[in-house]
């Protein structure tokens, strides 16, 4: 690892790793970890099998590779997530 990263970075990351739609550019992009140093940080910081599960997983997926995906696969965005508006954050209304 270039530099050490806090038990909340290091868990963002791990939350990143996992989730479909998160490339390993933004991973990069955020925290400055290549794929192979995510791989690395995935390695140590997971149960061997878990750890096993997740390379399956995310191996050749297309999302997880930016080069792979295609234009119609963007960012994705939860239905209940914020909306921000004119800079103010509205609440969701139940």
């Amino acid at each position: 690892m270039p530099h050490e990263l806090s038990l909340r970075d290091t868990d963002r990351i791990i939350e990143m790793a996992w989730e479909d739609r998160t490339p390993f550019g933004a991973i990069e992009y955020q925290f400055g970890l290549s794929e192979a140093e995510v791989i690395e940080l995935m390695r140590r910081e997971l149960k061997p099998g878990s750890f096993r599960r997740w390379r399956k997983r995310v191996q050749g997926r297309k999302t997880k590779h930016e080069a792979l995906r295609r234009d119609a696969v963007g960012r994705f965005k939860s239905d209940a997530q914020r909306q921000i508006t004119f800079n103010k954050i509205s609440k969701k209304k139940y």
